[in-house]
């Protein structure tokens, strides 16, 4: 395994597929629905669109630090000190 090697989404996704739709999925629908909610009500756009791209940043951190833990446990799995 090379040190750079970095997950794929992909990769996250098979192996932990409802962590990975709950940091991927839902924050894209509620930003969406954010969006419609406020051209239904007439609310200003400058508020959803804020709050959409809020929820589009979380998301990407949030599948980062998912990512890198997924490493993590990986490494202390194939890695690890050998149990006795």
């Amino acid at each position: 395994m090379s040190g750079r090697h970095s997950l794929s989404i992909v990769e996250l996704f098979r192996a932990t597929p409802a962590t990975s739709s709950l940091l991927t999925v839902a924050p894209f629908a509620l930003a969406l629905g954010q969006v419609f909610n406020s051209y239904v009500n007439g609310v200003s756009p400058a508020v959803s669109i804020t709050f959409a791209v809020v929820m589009i940043g979380f998301s990407i951190v949030a599948m980062g630090h998912h990512a890198a833990e997924h490493r993590v446990d990986r490494l202390e799995t194939e890695y690890g000190p050998e149990q006795v």
